[in-house]
């Protein structure tokens, strides 16, 4: 047994040195580190794909809510509340994680909590009425508001791992094994559904058994990132076992004071607070959006989002090494007009040939724009501040994710069900975060980040 360990881990690290060389990766880290990090996103994806675009969004607004008027703000109102929770404990978790060098103690706790509530969901078809629809908004906001904190946890990582010239290649390696991930869990998910609807089984029996395959995939998946990757954070012995959460935040308000020192960072943030708003747009209502307009059937939907999949981890490989070349802003802003020209696209659809347009722009955009921003996040995060600024990075992106699928089904409401508005809408989303980019200057950024000293 521990011979074939130790063959295993070596294949590993040969296969990772087939990816990254050693001028990539800050001074002893192993490559096998850098692949228990990027498994991660491949076990964590099937839970944004499955859960939040592909399987249960469509389901709750068709099965749960009987397509009701109101089932599309139901959604996107259970997830402006998780993402709401995230916002006001993210910072402080953060703040807590750097001080008590608990990031992976904390990432293990956030993952088998997701876990468990992803699980719980195939429960929901044993309940009626307003019960059921109680049951499955509340089990969506606890299962969305862990799987933030691990999506938060993990990003910190990052700066550990990687060099500042290497960030995008290796932030957009874990995107892309991340979309594998995505892809794998809803490939278990259609061989399934498929099946199930040739036994002449409906939604409400089938559902559940996905529900069971996401969890599942995420789980076994994190367990190789638990045995892998190490937590290099060093706790700060002042902190340890005096005042807690509550010290935490005070590091928070410290951090906030001190801002007008890192305005590169405040000025991603504030563009990732409409862009990224874009993004969960596209993440949390693709299917809605496919099935309710477009006339796409379950099975259409899933193939789409299998397909959008592959794209997502074409563009998050092919711009994570190529925003290390050409600069992670222009890549950045090269992607957000990108997701403007899939608004466009997705607004004047009329039949699904042409949706498929949108759809394979807004994959590549999503892998880009999401690989971009967590390595930009990374390069202007003090290197002993690692958990507490991507905390606040969370903050920006889940603030996003609270006002761009509301503002969509606010529109979506008004408007009588008129979703090519709200979607139409959702490119100024995108053209002003092209234009709060444009201040952000990634040098400056970055040096002084590097003069932050705690």
């Amino acid at each position: 047994m521990a011979a074939g360990a130790v063959v295993r881990a070596t294949c590993i690290e040969r296969s990772a040195m087939a990816l990254f060389t050693r001028d990539a990766l800050n001074p002893g880290v192993k490559p096998r580190e850098v692949w228990g990090w990027a498994l991660y996103d491949f076990a964590n994806s099937g839970y944004t794909t499955v859960v939040l675009t592909a399987v249960f969004s469509a389901y709750f607004v068709a099965g749960v809510a009987g397509k009701a008027e109101w089932a599309t703000l139901a959604w996107t109102l259970a997830l402006s509340l998780s993402y709401g929770i995230v916002m006001l404990t993210m910072p402080a978790i953060g703040a807590y994680a750097d001080r008590h060098a608990s990031k992976k103690r904390l990432l293990v706790i956030s993952t088998l909590s997701c876990v468990i509530c992803t699980a719980g969901l195939a429960l929901v078809p044993q309940f009626s009425g307003t019960a059921k629809v109680a049951v499955a908004l509340g089990l969506i906001v606890l299962s969305n508001v862990f799987y933030s904190y691990g999506e938060s946890l993990i990003a910190a990582f990052l700066p550990e791992l990687a060099k500042g010239d290497a960030m995008g290649r290796v932030s957009g390696w874990g995107w892309c094994l991340g979309y594998v991930g995505g892809m794998l869990a809803l490939g278990l998910s259609l061989g399934y559904v498929l099946w199930a609807q040739g036994q002449g089984i409906k939604a409400d029996q089938f559902v559940p058994v996905t529900m069971l395959i996401t969890a599942s995939v995420y789980g076994l998946a994190a367990c190789f990132t638990f045995a892998w990757l190490g937590e290099r954070a060093v706790p700060n012995p002042r902190a340890v076992g005096r005042g807690g959460l509550a010290d935490a935040f005070a590091q928070l308000r410290d951090t906030f004071h001190r801002a007008r020192s890192f305005p590169d960072f405040m000025w991603l943030m504030a563009c990732a607070l409409f862009y990224q708003g874009g993004v969960a747009v596209a993440i949390t209502l693709a299917a809605i959006y496919a099935e309710q307009v477009i006339g796409f059937q379950p099975t259409e939907t899933m193939v789409l989002i299998f397909v959008l999949n592959i794209a997502a981890a074409v563009g998050a490989m092919t711009f994570g090494h190529w925003q290390d070349r050409i600069g992670h802003k222009l890549a950045l802003g090269l992607t957000l007009i990108c997701w403007v020209l899939t608004c466009l696209i997705a607004a004047w659809s009329t039949s699904k040939d042409q949706f498929w347009w949108a759809a394979a722009i807004a994959g590549v955009s999503m892998g880009a724009s999401q690989s971009a921003g967590r390595a930009m996040a990374g390069l202007f995060a003090p290197p002993k501040q690692t958990a507490e600024f991507f905390a606040l990075w969370t903050f920006s992106t889940r603030l996003a994710s609270i006002f761009g699928p509301l503002s969509y089904g606010l529109i979506t409401w008004v408007t009588g069900g008129n979703q090519r508005i709200a979607i139409l809408s959702t490119s100024v989303l995108f053209i002003v975060g092209l234009a709060l980019l444009m201040p952000v200057d990634m040098q400056r950024g970055r040096e002084a980040a590097l003069r932050e000293t705690v």
